[in-house]
């Protein structure tokens, strides 16, 4: 049902023990170094093959740690509309290009390439009657190919041993099963025991690698992030649950995927380390490229400020930052002294009056109006004659003191 996937993961398989069964020696029981090696690569050429979406999963998730507290604002926002709310929030994501299956993609892909290591794993032994098993007889089962596997390929396999025990065997495996390992007739050469003895070291090492990519990946988190009780939830699946998980199904599963558990945790911690390496450069070039443009645009010390780029700053009124109007030239409109026309003095007075201000010309600044006709000879005879005014009030005010 699912030979689109068994297929390519038994060709990779394949592959690599072909390679490595011309590199290394073979073992009295077959090669199990080889077997081995090739399960181990077999991981490392998928988990290359999802790099690239890897990577896009670590910028996915930053940029929606950037963008999460404006979608907390919405959901508070839009808490009681929930069709608005989820129209807002995609708009956001759309804005900032922000896709969330690219941050389940590597995951979701891994899934089946498990399935189908799992699968092609326990079908170089098909004595049992479970899921997937057909429950053949041991001379039946050894006489098969194996998808991409011969028969004599997978003989030896199921002769090959790792630590004296087969790839393919588990801890709780059914001792009627084991006779598929050896040739029609000969004894047993291993023991549950032995199996105890190389699968438990391996479970708990892929537990606490498991926890230790998790934990790595959490700590690159930024605080913002933390406080979202969905990124916690998932922080405590990836610390917690699924190390347990593989203590507690580690009995059910055979040797070659405990080295798959552990291969892969090998390649995730390698490759956190140079994605996030890379992805912090980046950040850290941008951050000085930033300054050193905001380095460039400001003003030397001790220059003054150059007036043309003072006029373009200059308002559409046609006014500059004071208020003051402003010509096409950049000069000020303020009226020429020498344009302004004087009224003449009046008639008898040969003291030639103060320039005053002509009709329909505006004033100076700081120069109060005048009345049309009105000289600066008869104000200064009225502020003369307010004087006197104010000088005879006081002096009759000691008059009558004494």
């Amino acid at each position: 049902m699912l030979d689109f996937i068994y297929y390519p993961v038994s060709g990779i398989m394949w592959v690599w023990h072909w390679l490595f069964s011309h590199v290394t020696p073979d073992t009295p029981g077959g090669n199990g170094i080889a077997w081995a090696l090739s399960v181990v690569f077999l991981v490392f050429t998928l988990r290359a093959i999802l790099y690239k979406p890897f990577v896009k999963q670590i910028r996915t998730t930053k940029k929606m740690q950037e963008i999460n507290p404006q979608l907390q604002a919405i959901r508070k926002k839009y808490a009681k509309d929930r069709v608005k709310m989820t129209e807002e929030m995609q708009k956001l994501q759309k804005e900032h290009g922000f896709n969330p299956m690219l941050g389940c993609l590597p995951m979701l892909l891994q899934i089946p390439v498990f399935i189908g290591l799992f699968h092609v794993l326990r079908s170089f032994n098909r004595m049992g009657t479970g899921m997937g098993q057909l429950g053949m007889s041991a001379a039946e089962t050894r006489s098969q190919g194996n998808y991409v596997f011969s028969a004599d390929q997978v003989q030896n396999f199921l002769d090959a041993r790792l630590f004296g025990v087969p790839l393919s065997s588990y801890l709780v495996e059914p001792a009627t099963e084991f006779q598929a390992f050896v040739e029609p007739g000969s004894p047993i050469d291993f023991t549950r025991p032995q199996i105890a003895y190389v699968v438990v070291p391996m479970m708990i090492i892929a537990s606490i690698a498991t926890h230790m990519n998790s934990r790595a990946s959490v700590a690159r988190q930024p605080e913002a992030a933390l406080e979202n009780p969905q990124t916690r939830m998932m922080n405590n699946l990836a610390l917690y649950i699924f190390p347990i998980g593989i203590l507690i199904t580690g009995p059910f599963f055979p040797v070659a995927i405990l080295l798959y558990w552990m291969s892969n945790n090998i390649w995730t911690y390698g490759q956190q380390h140079i994605v996030f390496g890379n992805i912090a450069k980046e950040e850290e070039e941008a951050k000085l490229l930033k300054q050193e443009k905001l380095k460039a645009n400001a003003p030397k010390p001790g220059v003054r400020p150059d007036r043309k780029k003072r006029n373009a700053a200059t308002n559409s009124n046609g006014t500059d930052s004071t208020g003051v109007s402003l010509s096409k030239d950049g000069s000020t409109d303020e009226p020429d002294a020498d344009a302004v026309e004087t009224d003449a003095t009046p008639a008898g007075e040969s003291t030639p009056a103060a320039p005053d201000t002509a009709a329909g010309a505006k004033p100076k600044p700081g120069q109060k109006p005048t009345r049309p006709g009105a000289g600066a000879a008869p104000g200064k005879k009225q502020n003369h004659n307010r004087g006197s005014r104010s000088t005879a009030k006081r002096g009759n005010k000691r008059g009558g003191k004494r």
